[in-house]
């Protein structure tokens, strides 16, 4: 990322440089609907294994093909902050850990699967706690090391004013709300509807594809609206979008409301990914794109880890609550029900397993396993629902960070040194 970043930046400027900005946001919502397109028609007809190597090769392809852009010159007289790479290596490490693990180690008390534990404390918290630690660390050394007149890993100045660390919260919230939605509904299609993972795909192409195509529009806005602008609005679009998916979502995802409400969040997140971009790389002089870059990509990475692995710890945590309640006050399913299958398990599990577990394993009636089939669909559909209003006050709530981006239009961009912060 920080070379592409950089490569941008020195052999673009004014709206080229937009566009080919807007070109790299929008190239991860179409790799994101090629790989579920491409991946989910081979995971279902020829296995998972292939597409690996498929993958391998790719990047074989990819890598020869990146011997032909332009090489920039180094500075050999700089030296690589290698405590600075240390501390945000390790802090990204810890944080992806912790937050990907919440599940399967414990979202406090420690699980059977944690690898250890703490007092009976789970590693997984501890770990975003020393994650956090480790990363402020980093900012206290290389503020130190930028005092003292040396080159720091990543230029802090890129985040130095209100307006920057405004673009960085937004990116770091609309790619959260994306990897939650990518990791939600295909659990929901997949695990509890049973629906192969090319079905998965079809249903997901409405969003990743609006993505995709308004990444690359939005820079025509630029000229009329300011990114505070469109940064509000289009925070407004995935909060409406959520609300809208949390109460029309049924169990048949190909219904036109549902729909809707992809598309519509789809088009606030394809202006909201190239905005935020744009405005970092605006804002920054042209020696400082790989920071710029830099700063983008671990943002991004620690923002799908969290956005994954919230959206999975919540949806858990809810299922727990519901799933509980709802075997315990149903008439048809006893208590010996429930021990024989551990039918209150929280775990997502889809309708035709379940079914079949109880035919096989148990004794129980017919109308008992339609029963607990009807409780496994309504639960995990409430489930899906409860975890889209979250999402949809997470997405309010950037709001705020969306009213600090810069208030002006491309052709007012203050001259360096203004207080606006762009260069």
């Amino acid at each position: 990322m920080p070379s592409l970043v950089a490569l941008i930046a020195e052999n673009y400027v004014g709206d080229q440089q937009a566009t080919a900005v807007g070109s790299l946001g929008s190239a991860r919502a179409v790799s994101g609907m090629s790989a579920f397109f491409i991946g989910g028609a081979l995971g279902a007809s020829v296995g998972w294994r292939p597409v690996f190597g498929i993958v391998l090769a790719v990047a074989v392809i990819v890598f020869a093909l990146s011997f032909t852009l332009r090489s920039d010159k180094g500075d050999p007289s700089i030296e690589i902050d290698v405590i600075g790479a240390v501390l945000i290596g390790g802090s990204v490490v810890l944080l992806t850990l912790g937050f990907n693990n919440l599940n399967s180690w414990g979202l406090f008390f420690a699980d059977a699967g944690a690898p250890f534990d703490v007092g009976g404390v789970s590693p997984a918290p501890l770990m975003i706690v020393l994650g956090l630690i480790v990363g402020q660390g980093f900012f206290v050394w290389t503020r130190s090391r930028m005092k003292a007149g040396k080159v720091p890993l990543v230029d802090l100045s890129v985040l130095g004013s209100s307006r920057e660390r405004a673009a960085v919260y937004a990116m770091f919230i609309v790619v959260s709300l994306e990897a939650a939605l990518n990791f939600t509904v295909p659990l929901y299609i997949q695990i509890v509807q049973g629906r192969s993972s090319f079905d998965t795909a079809i249903a997901m192409i409405p969003f990743n594809l609006t993505v995709f195509v308004t990444a690359l529009l939005v820079i025509r806005f630029y000229r009329r609206y300011s990114p505070r602008t469109i940064g509000v609005f289009s925070f407004g679009l995935t909060t409406a979008a959520l609300l809208w998916l949390s109460f029309v979502v049924s169990n048949n995802w190909e219904t036109a409301a549902t729909i809707i409400g992809l598309i519509v969040f789809g088009i606030g997140q394809g202006a909201l990914v190239t905005l935020v971009f744009n405005v970092l790389v605006t804002a920054a002089p042209t020696r400082l794109a790989g920071d710029v870059g830099s700063v983008r990509g671990t943002t991004q990475n620690l923002a799908s880890a969290v956005g994954t692995a919230v959206a999975g710890a919540l949806l858990v945590t809810i299922l727990g609550f519901t799933v509980a309640s709802s075997v315990a006050s149903h008439p048809e399913l006893p208590d010996s029900l429930v021990e024989q299958v551990n039918l209150d398990n929280v775990n997502f599990v889809s309708n035709d397993n379940l079914r079949t577990a109880l035919e096989e394993q148990t004794d129980a009636t017919p109308a008992q396993i339609d029963a607990a089939v009807e409780v496994n669909e309504d639960t995990r559909l409430r489930t899906l629902r409860f975890g889209l209003l979250f999402l949809a006050a997470v997405s309010a709530t950037a709001i705020i960070p969306a009213g600090r981006l810069p208030n002006y239009r491309r052709e007012e961009i203050p001259a360096p040194g203004d207080d606006e912060g762009a260069a």
